[in-house]
């Protein structure tokens, strides 16, 4: 886990509150991502290659990015904090773990595997930052209801440092790997879904990231609309990149 993740989670068992909802949801990715990585090793020892499209496997896929389950959580609170974390953190290992399958170690990245998984397992890969772009917006939100319901002397230096290093991770993750998800899209459809969870979640980022990391957003992801395989997804670019230029 990121150090700034175990930073906010520590920080979040240190309030008195400990909400409820969203801990089962958590429990049962968890235990998703820990049978999926047991799948993982079992077919690399094999020598062979994962197929995420077994049903078996989809499930367990499926209780990680569980967006159904993740839509019916209630209102954001200060207190998602103590699971929140926790379940993106699955969700971002558990795609790693396919979309890096296979790849050689070295100083460069081996293009040729993660192009062929990028191609292979497109769905999934689509599928993992729709979740992950939403759950990281929740956590956004989250942050400053928990800040403000600290007391006064526990608003401390490296509690806002933490929270600087999420904002500015925000940033990194969304032109990393929605790059890689437009750009590496082979079906329109997949294209569509990550643009869309940035249209859903356009004024989340547009308040949350830093100005210097908007600017920076806006500055790379100005061709992107170009790459986007459709007028449905290039529609739902230009809606987010407008929302984090009205604040800029």
């Amino acid at each position: 886990m990121p150090i700034v993740r175990i930073l906010l989670v520590l920080l979040a068992f240190a309030s008195p509150a400990f909400a409820q909802d969203g801990i089962h949801e958590l429990v049962a990715a968890r235990d998703a991502a820990k049978d999926f990585k047991v799948y993982i090793d079992g077919v690399s020892k094999k020598g062979g290659r994962p197929d995420l499209t077994r049903p078996d496997v989809a499930a367990v896929l499926g209780h990680i990015y569980d967006l159904e389950a993740f839509a019916a959580l209630p209102p954001v609170e200060g207190s998602d904090l103590n699971w929140l974390p926790d379940w993106f953190d699955a969700a971002n290992q558990t795609h790693k773990l396919f979309i890096f399958y296979g790849a050689k170690p070295g100083p460069q990245p081996d293009l040729v595997s993660l192009q062929r998984n990028m191609t292979e397992y497109g769905d999934q890969y689509a599928t993992a930052i729709d979740f992950m772009i939403r759950a990281m917006a929740r956590e956004a939100l989250a942050i400053p209801m928990f800040w403000n319901e600290l007391p006064p002397e526990h608003r401390t230096r490296i509690r806002e440092e933490g929270i600087a290093g999420v904002r500015k991770n925000s940033a990194l993750f969304i032109l990393t790997t929605v790059c890689a998800a437009i750009q590496g899209a082979s079906k329109p459809a997949n294209a569509r879904l990550v643009a869309a969870a940035l249209r859903d979640t356009r004024q989340v980022w547009a308040d949350f990231l830093l100005p210097q990391d908007r600017a920076r957003v806006l500055a790379e992801l100005a061709d992107l609309p170009k790459w986007a395989p459709d007028d449905i997804a290039r529609a739902d670019l230009g809606a987010f990149t407008a929302a984090l230029a009205a604040v800029n």
